[in-house]
């Protein structure tokens, strides 16, 4: 996944480039709202984060010119502008998603790869049937990757889904900790080995009441199981 970054904030530009490059997405720099335009036909980014106080040309006006020329790349607004008229401004713009600053990580890497995934996920699964995996009272939306309980969509971190996704992809066997590491925190060599427990952990709080359990087999890793008839929730 390829991000423009519109930002003129040094430190907010070095940090996220980081970041989001151990999460795997590849992230170029523009610090002046003039150049946006040309970075973004030079670039043809999958989406493009922008900040609305620029230097040069203004966050809006960057957008309004972007969307003159039909630009279909999905844009998110990332600002400390965060009052109800800025969204909506942003948002008739032609905005896709706006995320007021300070932000969690772990929020924007989920917008960002939903944003890519409606920009060019549709195109290549228009004439594949959707494909879902129920397991117990779960089901699992394999196109959109969102989890469901009874029908009603569950509210995971992109961590805490990658691990579901796995354990659902494999229903009823265990995965080893090891692989579901690598799926958790793909190329992050500064993430230690036990974070994994602490996904772990959070998953199983958030699974209380589904009827279903994550346990643990010591030496062969994690299962997602039913709830055994009459055991406490």
């Amino acid at each position: 996944m390829h991000i423009l970054l519109v930002e003129d904030d040094t430190a907010m530009q070095t940090s996220l480039q980081r970041a989001l490059a151990r999460r795997g997405i590849h992230v170029s720099l523009c610090a002046d709202g003039s150049q946006a335009i040309a970075q973004w036909q030079a670039l043809q980014p999958d989406v493009m984060v922008l900040d609305l106080s620029l230097p040069g040309r203004d966050g809006l006006e960057v957008l309004a010119a972007l969307r003159a020329l039909h630009a279909t790349t999905p844009v998110l607004i990332l600002t400390a502008r965060s009052t109800v008229g800025d969204r909506v401004l942003g948002l008739n713009a032609g905005a896709d998603d706006y995320l007021a600053k300070p932000f969690d990580l772990d929020e924007l890497e989920a917008r960002l790869r939903a944003l890519e995934r409606r920009a060019h996920g549709g195109g290549n699964q228009a004439h594949q049937p959707a494909h879902h995996t129920s397991f117990g009272t779960l089901r699992l939306d394999a196109a959109s990757g969102a989890i469901y309980h009874l029908g009603l969509p569950m509210d995971f971190t992109p961590r805490e889904r990658a691990l579901m996704q796995a354990l659902l992809a494999r229903p009823g066997q265990a995965i080893a900790k090891e692989r579901l590491y690598d799926l958790v925190f793909p190329g992050e060599v500064d993430v230690k080995y036990e974070a994994i427990e602490v996904v772990v952990y959070r998953l199983r709080k958030k699974l209380s009441g589904t009827g279903m359990d994550l346990v643990t087999l010591r030496g062969l890793g994690y299962l997602l199981k039913p709830t055994p008839a009459g055991a406490a929730a």
